[in-house]
């Protein structure tokens, strides 16, 4: 036997949803014949899904609720579509290459998405977005299967086939309403299969589209898995007027991937909210509160088993009785109070009532701990003027970057979302504050949240501060940005930041590593056969291969990686045998031994190592007997490209 081909495209949605449905309904499955191949695959039987849905089936009913707008449906036909994309690696733009587990990926975000499903598929905790607004001049997103004006003309009735207008059109924003939620709504299909079941996401937004955005995330999600709206003070009034009315929030749109498994984390207490926690004792600061139940539901009756005496320190036995003398009940069990004895967690009181000492017994809550529960409506937060200081002053004044979001914001979101050990995800990163956000909780907390950072190349304003101070583009700010926080962090934290993770690997989209193949192997002559077995573009490294056989592969792009020289070749291992390769000519035996040495999960070589398939079959079988390989393994494990 010999090596197979490794597959280099992208995940396949389609694919995806099918193996998600035989999951659940493996009865609606069937086999039919390829017209073209003549090979059996797998389809859905509708009648039997109809037939297993019941009356919860319906396909053109005359009236039901949907969300819908032109360019809709190839929204969706393009967010399950592969992609033969990859990313290379820009290890010059890097900081701290061999060490660092985060990432900054330069390149249209659909793209790079669909690339990352095979190696962080359920793996991000949480992400954090800031698209566009779709205000009129942020919205640089024009992806292939956006309609043209008049195809948006033609599906809403405002002109005939032969573009003639049927009625004024007074909705001139109407296309970019639908390219937006098309933009949107392919985004998000594909970044919901990245977060982890516990996940969560979490949309910045203003009114132009929050709405839609609402609608749109009622679908992927579930309208269940809402968790809340978010309403953040910006504290920098725009529009209005003298004849209008100034807008001074936006939002933030928070859904789980699943919410039953979604958790909402406390906030620190602010000095403010811990001045009630006015004692204290050996163990720290605390409040009191009475033991005994308050409000609704107080009274013997309502929980019997919750009407016992507890003795007093100096033996009186005291029972729960309401204010006007009748019995009332304890907040817990009879078992649950003495462990809190046992705890110290009981304090006692002797108060005057009626001119007679009583006793009062009370549970101490201790401050050190406490957390506060996040509301929705955030005025404490740093503002956008803030964010813009922030920024200037990282850059010594310049004012490199329009409308960063707030550090504070995006860390409450951090602080309320995520654990020390997240991933976290931003696919509209900007100007980075979601990075310099992870870096700067990090060091605040001793985390090790991880952080993947996507950003298109735009281009940044001929006349702008930032193209006069060299950044020709958005991400060569917020990579210098990351650069320029992360030591400035350390240099404030000495001590406490010696092993803070502030370096990045840089990542580029590109074309596929390998030259088109438009025509089959038999319709090539030997010297146009030899150029077809070695099709990697001429520009690639070894390192674009390898990185673009882990994308493939699903292995994360953050692992460590060392390479070492054998009979003058190298060979690669990422995080100690997760994959070893090797891309170079005649592959000897030495370089086979050297790498089941390292005892891999998986082996990669180029198509072209080898002068003929004898060659390929020897160093399968010799790598299948030195790692103990069963037939099936070996055809798994080992790969070629």
């Amino acid at each position: 036997m010999k090596p197979n081909k490794l597959e280099l495209n992208s995940v396949d949605g389609t694919q995806l949803n099918l193996e998600a449905l035989y999951q659940i309904a493996p009865s609606c499955f069937t086999e039919v014949k390829d017209d073209k191949t003549g090979e059996l695959r797998h389809v859905v039987n509708f009648k039997t899904l109809r037939q297993l849905l019941g009356d919860n089936a319906v396909e053109d009913a005359d009236e039901m609720y949907q969300f819908t707008w032109p360019g809709k449906q190839e929204a969706r036909r393009e967010a399950a579509r592969p992609t033969t994309k990859t990313l290379r690696p820009v290890v010059e733009d890097s900081v701290d290459w061999d060490n660092t587990q985060n990432l900054y990926i330069e390149g249209d975000n659909l793209e790079v998405l669909k690339l990352l499903q095979k190696s962080y598929m359920g793996k991000v905790k949480m992400i954090y977005i800031d698209p566009p607004y779709n205000t009129g001049n942020d919205f640089v997103y024009d992806d292939d299967f956006a309609v043209s004006q008049h195809e948006h003309d033609l599906a809403t009735g405002d002109v005939d086939e032969l573009g003639l207008r049927y009625r004024k059109n007074t909705d001139t924003n109407g296309k970019f309403h639908s390219d937006w939620c098309s933009m949107m709504y392919s985004r998000l299909i594909v970044a919901r299969s990245l977060l982890t079941e516990d996940g969560i996401i979490f949309i910045s937004i203003d009114d132009n589209e929050v709405e839609n955005l609402k609608k749109i995330c009622n679908e992927i999600f579930g309208e269940k898995n809402s968790i809340n709206c978010i309403t953040r003070a910006t504290g920098t009034p725009t529009g209005g007027g003298f004849d209008g009315v100034v807008n001074e929030l936006d939002y933030i749109l928070c859904y789980a991937k699943n919410i039953s498994n979604a958790k909402i984390y406390g906030l620190p207490m602010s000095e403010s909210d811990a001045s009630i926690y006015d004692q204290i004792d050996e163990k720290g600061r605390y409040l009191t509160r009475s033991l005994r139940r308050t409000g609704g539901e107080d009274r013997r009756e309502d929980r019997p088993t919750m009407y016992f005496p507890i003795y007093a320190p100096d033996g009186t036995p005291v029972y729960p009785i309401g204010p006007t003398g009748y019995e009332s009940r304890w907040i817990c069990s009879q078992e649950t109070v003495k462990k809190m004895d046992e705890e110290g967690l009981l304090q006692w009181k002797q108060v005057n009532k009626n001119g007679e000492l009583v006793w009062q017994v009370h549970q101490k809550f201790y401050l050190e701990g406490r957390t506060k529960a996040p509301g929705n409506l955030w005025t404490d937060v740093e503002g956008n003027k803030k964010a813009t200081r922030d920024i200037r002053m990282l850059f010594d004044t310049n004012k490199v970057f329009d409308f960063p979001k707030p550090i504070g914001v995006i860390k409450k979101i951090l602080q309320i979302a995520s654990t020390k050990q997240d991933l976290i995800l931003d696919f509209f990163s900007g100007s980075a504050t979601t990075a310099h956000a992870v870096m700067q909780l990090n060091a605040e907390d001793c985390g090790n949240r991880k952080y993947i950072m996507v950003q298109l190349p735009e281009e940044t304003p001929e006349d702008s501060e930032a193209r006069k101070a060299g950044y020709d583009t958005i991400p060569e700010i917020a990579k210098e940005r990351i650069r320029r926080a992360g030591k400035k962090i350390k240099e404030e934290s000495p001590l406490t930041t010696q092993n803070l993770d502030t370096g990045f690997r840089v990542f580029r989209l590109a074309d596929s590593n390998f030259e088109e193949v438009k025509k089959a192997p038999a319709e090539y002559d030997q010297a146009q056969l030899d150029l077809f077995l070695n099709n990697v573009k001429s520009d690639r490294t070894d390192l674009d291969l390898l990185f673009g056989a882990m994308l493939s592969w699903g292995v994360q792009l953050s692992l460590p990686m060392t390479s070492e020289e054998v009979d003058g070749k190298m060979i690669y291992s990422v995080n100690d045998g997760d994959l070893v390769a090797c891309f170079a000519d005649d592959i000897t035996e030495n370089i086979v031994k050297a790498m089941a040495d390292k005892q891999p999960l998986r082996v990669l070589f180029r198509d072209s190592c080898f002068a003929l398939d004898d060659a390929k079959i020897n160093v399968f079988e010799t790598l299948k007997q030195l790692l103990d390989w069963s037939e099936e393994d070996a055809m798994n494990n080992i790969k070629v490209i």
